[in-house]
């Protein structure tokens, strides 16, 4: 039982801190995390699910404050957090294919969901699939290389970090 309540907070927290610094670095790159051309910095978390279950709630928690926080109107507060949530579980569930497959769920959940909020929610004149293109532009950028990046500097410390009995 004492083992089953350690692996829950153990979960809880993991999932807590990563929702708090998807939040912090999204807030603090503002002036490019919202908007029809966005790199978020805080994408690159989406990485996180091929190391800890934990990061699937922390990343669409996170995801959702920052949305709620940065004043995104309710669709986009709605489909822009699910689309990390959908991203999330699909890296967690490919995540002992290939490191460099792990970005590819955000980035294809963005594309497809991302340019119909801002065409439709924000009224955005462009086309999809230029929006397409542009938030994908911003999803290789933070998912793929930050995201790489990322995954090669915490993959040796896995084992510290990431303690997980899940």
């Amino acid at each position: 039982m004492k083992n089953l309540q350690q692996t829950k907070v153990l979960f809880m927290a993991q999932a807590a801190m990563i929702a708090a610094i998807y939040t912090v670095l999204t807030l603090l790159g503002a002036s490019f995390s919202y908007g029809e051309v966005q790199v978020r910095i805080s994408e690159a978390l989406t990485i996180l699910p091929v190391f800890t279950p934990a990061a699937i709630p922390g990343l669409f928690i996170g995801c959702l404050l920052s949305n709620i926080l940065g004043g995104c109107i309710i669709p986009d507060v709605i489909f822009g957090s699910l689309a990390t949530l959908i991203g999330a579980f699909f890296t967690w569930k490919i995540r002992s294919l290939n490191k460099f497959l792990a970005p590819l769920p955000p980035i294809v959940s963005n594309i497809l969901i991302v340019p119909f909020v801002l065409k439709y929610g924000y009224q955005l004149p462009f086309p999809i699939p230029f929006m397409m293109l542009t938030v994908g532009i911003g999803e290789i950028v933070s998912c793929g290389i930050l995201g790489i990046v990322l995954y090669t500097a915490l993959n040796k410390y896995r084992h510290i970090l990431f303690r997980s009995k899940f």
